[in-house]
């Protein structure tokens, strides 16, 4: 994991198409503003994770009790 220190407004690029940009610090909590193209999805990874799992569970759905 690469580990950058910032300040509010500096930025960091990933790749040549995405910008991160610290848009404010209070205590605890930093607010990020991110520069994406729209082909990619940005999204928090508890949300990210609910996602997958729901993805998952429609590509593999358990067998239902009963159902042979």
């Amino acid at each position: 994991m690469l580990v950058l220190s910032r300040q509010k407004d500096e930025s960091i690029m990933i790749g040549d198409d995405v910008e991160i940009t610290i848009v404010d610090v209070r205590g605890d909590k930093v607010r990020l503003g991110i520069n994406a193209p729209r082909s990619i999805t940005v999204h928090r990874k508890e949300i990210y994770l609910a996602i997958q799992k729901e993805k998952n569970e429609n590509e593999h759905p358990a067998a239902t009790p009963g159902n042979s």
